[in-house]
């Protein structure tokens, strides 16, 4: 293993790369902790120390920020908004004919789409940013009033100040993407992925160290050692895969043959990865919101349908949240594969190019037979993700520690999923000039 990283930095071009992602990170890093314009840096400071054990609404876009959202900094949307913008195009292409046919098209079709993205990106971007700056100003970012707590988290009200943070937060959300974009071209790949992954792992040693502090340090050592199980499950989960056999018919085109070879149909179990724990997330955090813009006047009670939601859509240690939340994710997983992956769509190519699973006749038998493979294998890829998602929620009941338990929901399955991502990424290229990958 040794011999292997050695190997990484003895190569010029790799060590290149990796050097050149480094910088790329330390710059990602460096920009979540520049404040925005007319943002009192003191006392945003003063806030988070006072909400340390508190989830508010925009718990989710602050951990895939690296805790840059709540520090109201140039990079405070961080990736989130490309994110959104990713899904929503690939979810048009159901939608829309002309995304469909342009997805088809190859390199060109996915070039435009491409573009698209990032025009989509800088809308949800000034969108975002607008919400955002509206809920500071408000007082209300930690889910409490902070004004009294901390004071005013932003100097000056005028309408050029708040157009001028709009602006630079949309700007850093261009930043990041073109960062991104510059670690797949010229890094080791998986450039948005490996942002991600920063913005999580960053937060890890601070949340273990909470931990430590406000609990016990058996406790601490609890959630380490759960946390080894779960990583060990996600790995674990994430490599399985059912490998449907396809064979191709030989054919003589002239002096040459072609075909007659044997592969297969990976099929993931988590063919769905952490998209539909991002979909019931979002989708939760709905009413929570809506019930923040409607609190009443001192004085006055609130409306019935807002006590409700603050009584169970808001605790995350509710058991009607956690049921919602794992019916929600269950359900958008199926979503989520039967828009992503399309039986007739494989059965049509495999038939064009001569191919067959053994024992299936090829066209429409074969759609209906991976369309029940994929249908079977949803089942406990949906309820892996359920379970690991509820988790944060469980040690929030348990010992009190949702916001500060890195081992769960979409933070363990990215950091695991583009771990070995990356691995892989970095193992192809060591190959390609030592014939030894990283790992044997």
């Amino acid at each position: 293993m040794f011999k292997a990283v050695a190997r990484i930095f003895r190569t010029p071009d790799l060590r290149r790369k990796i050097g050149f992602t480094l910088g790329i990170v330390a710059l990602f890093r460096l920009g979540s902790f520049i404040p925005a314009p007319f943002v009192d840096f003191g006392n945003v400071q003063t806030c988070l120390a006072a909400n340390q054990n508190t989830s508010g609404l925009y718990e989710l876009v602050n951990l895939f920020s690296g805790g840059a959202l709540l520090q109201l900094s140039i990079f405070a949307l961080g990736i989130m908004p490309y994110i959104t913008a990713s899904i929503i195009v690939q979810l048009l292409r159901v939608v829309i004919p002309h995304f469909e046919t342009l997805y088809k098209e190859g390199q060109s079709g996915q070039s435009k789409l491409t573009q698209y993205t990032r025009y989509l990106t800088i809308a949800l971007g000034i969108l975002q940013s607008t919400t955002l700056i509206t809920v500071a100003r408000s007082g209300a970012l930690f889910g409490t009033s902070t004004v009294a707590e901390c004071g005013q988290l932003i100097t000056n009200d005028a309408w050029y100040a708040i157009l001028l943070m709009v602006i630079t937060m949309t700007a850093g959300t261009g930043v990041i993407m073109w960062f991104g974009e510059m670690i797949t071209e010229r890094g080791i790949g998986n450039g948005m992925s490996l942002l991600i992954f920063t913005s999580i792992a960053a937060r890890f040693p601070e949340s273990l160290w909470l931990i430590a502090q406000t609990k016990s340090f058996e406790v601490f050592l609890l959630v380490i050692a759960v946390g080894l199980a779960v990583m060990a499950l996600v790995v674990f989960v994430e490599l399985s895969q059912r490998r449907i056999p396809v064979q191709y018919a030989k054919r003589v085109v002239g002096r040459r043959t072609y075909g007659g070879n044997n592969t297969y149909i990976p099929i993931k179990v988590n063919m769905a990865g952490v998209v539909p724990v991002i979909f019931a997330s979002s989708l939760l955090y709905l009413p929570a919101l809506i019930a923040q813009f409607n609190q009443p006047a001192p004085g006055e009670a609130p409306a019935g349908w807002v006590t409700w939601i603050n009584n169970y859509l808001v605790r995350g240690d509710h058991p009607l949240y956690m049921l919602l939340y794992f019916l929600l994710i269950v359900g958008f997983t199926y979503f989520y594969v039967a828009i992503t992956f399309n039986p007739e769509e494989v059965a049509d190519n495999m038939k064009k190019f001569g191919g067959f699973i053994p024992g299936i006749r090829a066209g429409r038998p074969t759609a209906e037979y991976l369309d029940y493979v994929l249908t079977r294998i949803t089942l406990p890829g949906s309820i892996y993700l359920g379970l690991i998602a509820l988790l944060p929620l469980i040690a929030l009941a348990a010992v009190g520690a949702n916001q500060n338990f890195p081992f769960g929901g979409a933070s363990i399955l990215i950091i695991v999923g583009v771990g070995l991502e990356t691995v892989k990424q970095i193992d192809s290229q060591l190959q390609q000039r030592h014939y030894e990958g990283l790992l044997r």
